[in-house]
């Protein structure tokens, strides 16, 4: 018997809506920062004291239009938040690259050689997470100084436990299965037994795991920009630019509002994709129909 309501259409990917509407939204945050050079109108470090607190829409007169205002001294606000679009996926990027390779490979070391290798580094990853990341972060900057590399190394450097500890469980899950064990019976060891026979098969998780850190680490940049520890002027960065807005927020709301509602738009559309991935590749999310 043919239904009436016809074909269901499916999305890509196996796509949910939302994780659709989500994809989409992070699709324009990265058209936005490659983007960046040519779809901003104006240098954003370009000052303009007579056109300063602008609110949006306003129009000098030789035509040109500052869409979204201007700043505490007369920089595009749009131009300013296309560019910290760059720094805060930059950098969030970065992060997550350091941080998820480091712990992969320790957690894949831990959970395969074990004895003392296994107590020292799980040991070492409880001491890093009994201390508040974020302090943690911010004791570290204020040591190395503020920058760009050194913001990358310090988020980097803090959150390579969480990927450990699921690397270290994922490891043991695998590493007595027959395809092991046959690799290792044939003299397979070292870099080439994780790296080609336990990597593949812990990937998926550690996927997940790297989507759900990537938000993160766009406000940990924030946080630290806006406490001056991060992104330095005149770089715009979303973090550095509420840090300025907090300051003119009853004469010039839209310097901090615009730049928050893309913090909040960017998080949360990494953080829906992110729970779908781990609905997608977690069986135990997964309920019987």
């Amino acid at each position: 018997m043919t239904s009436l309501a016809g074909p269901t259409r499916r999305l890509p990917f196996g796509l949910s809506p939302i994780a659709a509407i989500a994809a989409f939204v992070l699709l324009v945050f990265v058209v936005m920062a490659l983007l960046a050079p040519w779809l901003s109108p104006f240098d954003p470090a370009r000052q303009t004291l007579l056109a300063r607190l602008k609110p949006p829409g306003f129009t000098t007169v030789s035509g040109a239009v500052y869409w979204l205002g201007t700043d505490e001294v007369g920089r595009d606000l749009l131009s300013r938040v296309i560019y910290g679009a760059r720094i805060s996926l930059l950098v969030a990027v970065l992060s997550v690259a350091v941080s998820g390779t480091l712990g992969t490979c320790l957690g894949m070391i831990a959970g395969t050689y074990r004895g003392w290798v296994e107590i020292v580094i799980m040991r070492l990853v409880d001491i890093v997470l009994s201390i508040p990341a974020i302090l943690l972060a911010i004791v570290t900057v204020a040591v190395l100084g503020p920058g760009l590399l050194n913001l990358v190394l310090v988020l980097g450097l803090t959150r390579w436990p969480r990927y450990t500890r699921v690397a270290y469980g994922q490891t043991l899950s695998v590493a007595n299965l027959t395809y092991v064990t046959a690799a290792r019976i044939s003299g397979v060891r070292g870099p080439r037994l994780l790296l080609r026979h336990m990597l593949p098969n812990i990937l998926a998780p550690m996927i997940v795991v790297a989507t759900l850190e990537f938000g993160l680490m766009v406000l940990f940049e924030a946080g630290l920009s806006f406490l001056g520890l991060g992104i330095q002027p005149p770089t715009p960065s979303w973090g550095s630019i509420l840090a300025v807005g907090r300051n003119y927020v009853g004469q010039a709301w839209w310097i901090a509002t615009l730049p928050g509602f893309c913090l909040f738009g960017l998080v949360l559309s990494i953080n829906l994709l992110g729970d779908f991935l781990r609905d997608r590749f977690d069986p135990r999310s997964q309920t019987s129909s």
